[in-house]
């Protein structure tokens, strides 16, 4: 689930513009979707210039590497994975790609980034037109996936698949620059203007005086499938994903869930920092008051997207602190966002308990997750998926609750304000019908 940014200036002197710091704020914006892998690419007169280095964005580029590094057109992403660099085509069309996803060929060729950016190369130098190119390789490639490419010839080029899986926002600074990001977060902090979502299909060129914009030919709404574990998990409640506020979704899964699996409770608490508003959904449906239960120690770090169970324990155990007065002798509708393996769930009760809770009734706002994401998103094989194995009852058991439930799949579509049809489910086990 890398996160993207694109940053491109138009107009006359966008050649004194050094983006490589507007670009580094950005990212900062984008680290929750990846904490492994950060990359700065500028384009300036002396060609390319690429930056990239492990860990989080503030670590990886020091204060000299951003004043170092010139270019007027800036792109970047973070990655959750150490080996997503970005791909460097060098002919016949020179350029640097950079993708979310996975893009899907059907024909043989490896499912993979680098023969991604050879095509788009080979089909502009073919075409001419680098958005009409850019067009005919979407309607081609199949798969879930979002796309950067900056040509040699200070183009900057984005997309998505036909179906939508993976998101794209547009903004602007006035008349003086235009981008492209993965979450409209990164906009807001940029202090850009949000203009508008980059449709299933879409393409965008941006060159030195306009934006253009291409799609393939139109395709029903109901081969459309937008990613759900955006709204459940990965995008900052801040964020705007294809016209629709996280921060509501995330309200409207926590007051379906009061709905759907009812509990008697003193106080309501969400596991920071996703959760929240869930909990503060489910307090509203139910009248159950909400109370901040745990203060959260360093940086922002996601746990579920951590390499090894023992980073992901600690993680957890560094991270959320339990206020013991918020839960000493209480009841308590303990709230999360979903149930992977139910190390760090069972981690997390464990404290509470020791910290006085009485009873624990743990509701996820969101479905089982009973499958991989053919898309790329970090989930663990199915064997290691908890719900594959237990149900609802067993899995209380295993992680210390005193009663367990999830959110039904026509809850989360409710919640999102789209058919099924339109959504992407796969990883809570449900094809489309």
């Amino acid at each position: 689930m890398p996160g993207l940014i694109g940053i491109y200036p138009f107009g006359l002197g966008r050649e004194n513009w050094r983006l490589a710091r507007f670009v580094y704020y950005g990212l900062l914006a984008l680290q929750h979707r990846g904490q492994e892998l950060a990359a700065i690419i500028t384009y300036g007169d002396e060609g390319f210039h690429k930056l990239s280095r492990e860990g989080f964005v503030d670590e990886a580029f020091t204060e000299n590497d951003l004043n170092a590094m010139p270019g007027f057109i800036g792109m970047g992403y973070v990655a959750p994975s150490k080996d997503q660099h970005p791909v460097f085509v060098e002919s016949p069309v020179r350029m640097i790609l950079i993708g979310d996803g996975k893009p899907g060929f059907g024909n043989g060729v490896q499912d993979s980034w680098r023969a991604f950016g050879e095509l788009l190369a080979d089909e502009i130098s073919r075409v001419g037109d680098s958005l009409k190119a850019a067009r005919q390789v979407v309607e081609e490639v199949d798969g879930g996936y979002s796309f950067m490419a900056l040509t040699e010839d200070q183009e900057l080029i984005a997309g998505r698949d036909i179906h939508g899986v993976k998101p794209l926002e547009i903004g602007s600074l006035g008349f003086d620059l235009g981008a492209v990001v993965s979450e409209s977060s990164a906009l807001d902090v940029l202090g850009m203007e949000h203009i508008a979502h980059i449709e299933p299909g879409e393409v965008v060129r941006f060159d030195p005086y306009s934006i253009e914009r291409s799609r393939v030919k139109p395709h029903s709404r109901l081969n459309m499938s937008k990613c759900s574990f955006e709204y459940v998990y990965l995008a900052r409640p801040d964020s705007i994903i294809d016209g629709i506020s996280v921060y509501s979704v995330r309200e409207r899964i926590g007051m379906i869930l009061a709905k759907e699996r009812p509990a008697e409770a003193d106080v309501v608490i969400g596991i920071p920092e996703t959760a929240i508003p869930f909990s503060l959904g489910y307090s509203r449906a139910s009248g159950i008051p909400a109370s901040l239960g745990f203060v959260t120690t360093g940086r922002k770090v996601r746990t579920a997207i951590k390499p090894s169970i023992f980073e992901r324990l600690m993680g957890v155990q560094l991270k959320l602190n339990p206020i013991r007065c918020a839960m000493d002798g209480k009841d308590i509708v303990l709230i999360d966002d979903s149930v992977v393996r139910g190390t760090t769930l069972r981690n997390t009760v464990w404290n509470m308990k020791r910290r006085g809770a009485r009873r624990i009734h743990v509701r996820i706002g969101s479905p089982a997750i009973m499958a991989p994401c053919p898309y790329g998103i970090e989930i663990p094989p199915p064997d290691e998926l908890i719900a594959r194995a237990l149900d609802e009852r067993e899995i209380a058991e295993v992680v210390g609750a005193d009663s367990f439930a999830f959110l039904s799949i026509d809850g989360l579509c409710r919640a999102i304000g789209l058919e099924k049809g339109e959504l992407c489910l796969k990883c809570w086990g449900c094809e489309k019908r």
